[in-house]
């Protein structure tokens, strides 16, 4: 609420709330802040823990020798993980550096383009939106009443010989 008097007495009561600038910036630096221990804290790559036996599975009947199924076992897991080592290292920060910039860009046009089109549109199409009403109401609505009481008679029954 506003309360007015002479031009340097203007204030803006915010009631009961209690804003500062250093919860702000806490709130901000905490939501940003990386997660070392849990890194896919929502479960986004569920389906990317693959183990050795989901990709390769011998059966009984024809099986490798063991050394050979610990030697495989072994260089599985070790490409698997120097490998991604190794792209992530090459790949994560220009893809996260144009992915933040990607997602800033996008963010800006939808607050700052997007949604206040579609608030014009929505606030000066009141009235096609009240006459399109209508024609449903008018023209659309008993024909599709009419037509779902014909075929709502209509039954089908099976029968076997």
């Amino acid at each position: 609420m506003m309360r007015e008097g002479t031009p340097e007495e203007t204030q803006i009561d915010l009631g009961d709330t209690d804003i500062s600038l250093e919860d702000d910036l806490i709130s901000t630096q905490s939501d940003t802040r990386p997660l070392l221990n849990e890194r896919d804290p929502r479960g986004v790559n569920e389906c990317l823990k693959v183990t050795f036996e989901d990709v390769i599975a011998e059966p009984q009947s024809v099986r490798s020798t063991d050394k050979v199924w610990i030697c495989s076992h072994t260089l599985f897991e070790v490409s698997k993980v120097w490998l991604y080592r190794i792209f992530t290292t090459l790949l994560a920060v220009p893809v996260s550096l144009i992915s933040g910039i990607l997602f800033a860009v996008l963010t800006c046009l939808h607050i700052w383009l997007i949604m206040p089109c579609v608030q014009f549109l929505l606030v000066n199409m009141q009235c096609l939106q009240t006459l399109w009403s209508s024609v449903l109401d008018i023209a659309v609505s008993p024909v599709c009443r009419s037509l779902g009481k014909c075929w709502g008679a209509i039954g089908v029954h099976l029968e076997r010989k």
